[in-house]
């Protein structure tokens, strides 16, 4: 029944200065509307909502102000330059530094790697590309980046 998620919204303050931003992240603007603007992710397949809203200032959760895009394991070395090319700078999560990752993360036995940044309003924004799946045989430790997971699985 379920195909995927279709679509994910967020609260912003400035629209203008967010088309702008997500434009940059080179999301394709679908629709411009008078409370809603929406971005493709994948065109006929997934979007996101902006919405202008005194929201933007609740203070951030992952449960509420937080959308990963997924992204290809091989692009996720060129991730950061291509977001500090953009006048981004990728946050420290899970006690890893902006400038160490990708990190991994473990979801039970499932293995991903991940760049962490905000947009203007401090949404969390998030790379994301799966690298083993249903794995036991997983070399890991909290707060492991993407290098050294790599040397430690010898990838």
């Amino acid at each position: 029944m379920i195909k995927g998620l279709y679509e994910a919204h967020l609260p912003v303050s400035d629209i203008d200065r967010s088309i702008e931003f997500y434009r940059g992240l080179g999301l394709e603007l679908a629709y411009t509307g008078p409370r809603v603007v929406f971005f493709w992710v994948d065109k006929g397949t997934s979007w996101l909502g902006l919405w202008p809203s005194a929201h933007a200032q609740t203070p951030y959760h992952p449960s509420i102000r937080h959308v990963a895009f997924r992204v290809e394991a091989d692009d996720l070395g060129r991730v950061s330059e291509w977001l500090r090319d953009r006048g981004i700078a990728p946050r420290d999560a899970f006690g890893v530094p902006g400038e160490d990752q990708p990190l991994v993360l473990r979801n039970g036995a499932n293995f991903h790697a991940a760049i962490y940044f905000d947009d203007p309003d401090g949404n969390s924004l998030e790379f994301i590309a799966p690298l083993k799946l249903d794995a036991s045989d997983v070399k890991y430790h909290d707060g492991m980046t993407l290098r050294e997971w790599l040397a430690a699985s010898q990838i």
